[in-house]
């Protein structure tokens, strides 16, 4: 039986300051749900995290959903949320509920995490890629980390911002600034691509063109 598409949703652990932020992850997991995606975050029940991993297990039951944290991070990112995990236990693997949030992995540090996530991501089916929601610093340097995988070959999948609100403007501005300063080379301008609600984000992914700019490194070396 082949892979189904696996997303990674890089998103913040902050709800926002307008409710559009938290319709658009309900909005995004329904839209994987419908479409039968797996999603693989970064393992909070709060903000953005919590809101589109509850509602794809909602719709598609605790094995559509696996969260990846790492020890340090569990009281930060799933405080005060029903099922979540007691800071007395650092080392427990998961204490967050799998029927609310799906499956739940600790991992030690930041890198494993994001490796961890990217595995999936890249040996998931045809669809697979990662996806930013709107978030801060930590969703800014997933998006951009896993751009830059993109750009030297690490992986092919796709790569797109949800740009609720307007929230990603100033990025993609500077996308194009950089393109037009000659620090970006035009096709590889293109590796994120942007969508304006949550069915564009599946379409952007189905239909995701890696860029033939994108440099021609050998990763296998040891």
């Amino acid at each position: 039986m082949s892979q189904g598409p696996v997303v990674c949703v890089f998103c913040g652990s902050s709800p926002g300051t307008s409710p559009v932020h938290l319709a658009a992850a309900r909005a995004l997991g329904v839209a994987f749900a419908a479409h039968k995606i797996k999603l693989v975050y970064g393992g909070g029940t709060v903000g953005l995290m919590g809101e589109i991993a509850r509602t794809l297990v909602s719709l598609s039951g605790p094995d559509s959903v696996h969260g990846v944290i790492p020890a340090a991070l569990k009281e930060f990112e799933q405080e005060g949320r029903p099922g979540t995990a007691s800071a007395s236990d650092p080392k427990a693997t998961s204490t967050v509920d799998p029927n609310l949030y799906g499956r739940t992995t600790t991992v030690p540090d930041m890198h494993t995490r994001k490796q961890l996530m990217a595995k999936e991501v890249i040996e998931g089916g045809p669809g697979s890629g990662f996806v930013a929601l709107s978030g801060g610093f930590g969703t800014m340097e997933e998006l951009f980390e896993i751009t830059t995988w993109n750009q030297l070959g690490i992986h092919g999948r796709g790569v797109v911002v949800f740009n609720v609100d307007k929230y990603y403007d100033g990025l993609i501005q500077w996308v194009r600034t950089a393109v037009s300063a000659g620090f970006i080379s035009p096709g590889n301008g293109g590796i994120i691509v942007e969508a304006l609600d949550a069915e564009e984000v599946v379409t952007q992914l189905k239909e995701y063109k890696i860029s033939e700019s994108r440099f021609k490194l050998d990763w296998s070396q040891k």
